[in-house]
């Protein structure tokens, strides 16, 4: 046991758990940090204008909203429409994300540091990947409705760009981190750099490829549901025409569709990720 008053162990005693330590006082340049964090946050709060009063007001118009979307609108043409939707929002999702997923490798062996590429090279397609991310989903999609019109074709194109964004960055560093040993023996035998990295590097980060590539799948899904706010297919044009009409029991059918399936899909992911990786591990 530990003395307190000295901070001796008292002999043949068992010592015990010593006293948590106190916490040093922070500096005055600390205070002021953290004074200004504070200060950020209520400052974002009145600029997001946050009100207390529109909270506590707000559960009887959700309720009212709930009591007129219930019961959902089943009727079978509604439900079959919706189901064509639905089954094009998928069709977007997998499209994009399976050209965004393809497109991502080569270019995430451009982004991976001390593989193929220069130093340069490796900065100039990061900034570029980080371009990608920074710019919403939504708004690629404005793009390309621009770009290539109205339709699934657009949101598609949206997704695999967004998906690029996603995937080449996280391709690059599963790179980066995977064994080197491998790909430099080869190189050591006589083999070319690429070839080291193709047969050696890559078979390395493919668990961690097909986890990102699910993942990615995933995201695709949920973003699809919303392009077609801005006409590039799927099924939140009927969202937004049926809460435009006040279509409440239809917008909810959408609404309740859209959670079924993300939902769906994230369990399927999930499966097929544990049973691939699992295997290949």
């Amino acid at each position: 046991m530990t003395d307190l008053s000295t901070g001796n162990t008292r002999p043949g005693l068992d010592p015990g758990p010593l006293p948590p330590a106190r916490y040093d006082r922070p500096s005055a340049l600390a205070f002021l940090g953290y004074a200004a964090a504070v200060g950020v946050i209520l400052w974002s709060f009145a600029g997001a204008g946050f009100s207390l009063e529109k909270v506590i007001s707000s559960p009887p118009r959700f309720a009212d909203f709930i009591d007129r979307a219930f019961p959902p609108n089943l009727e079978p043409q509604v439900l079959e429409r919706l189901g064509w939707k639905m089954l094009e929002t998928l069709q977007i999702a997998l499209a994009g994300a399976v050209i965004g997923v393809i497109v991502s490798v080569p270019i995430a062996l451009l982004a991976a540091r001390r593989l193929i590429a220069p130093r340069w090279v490796n900065q100039i397609t990061r900034t570029i990947l980080g371009f990608i991310r920074a710019v919403p989903d939504i708004a690629w999609a404005l793009v390309f409705v621009v770009a290539v019109g109205l339709g699934p074709f657009a949101g598609m194109l949206a997704i695999a760009i967004d998906t690029v964004g996603f995937c080449g960055r996280f391709f690059a560093d599963d790179m980066e981190a995977a064994d080197n040993g491998p790909a430099e023996s080869l190189e050591a035998t006589g083999a070319r750099k690429l070839d080291g990295v193709a047969c050696a590097t890559i078979p390395a980060a493919m668990p961690a490829f097909i986890s990102t590539s699910l993942y990615a799948l995933e995201k695709a899904v949920r973003s699809s549901t919303i392009l077609g706010l801005v006409g590039a297919g799927g099924i939140g044009i009927e969202l937004k025409v049926g809460f435009d009409l006040f279509d409440y029991p239809t917008a909810m059918t959408v609404i309740l569709m859209i959670a079924v399936v993300v939902v769906a899909i994230e369990h399927l992911s999930g499966w097929a990720r544990t049973k691939i990786i699992g295997e290949q591990r």
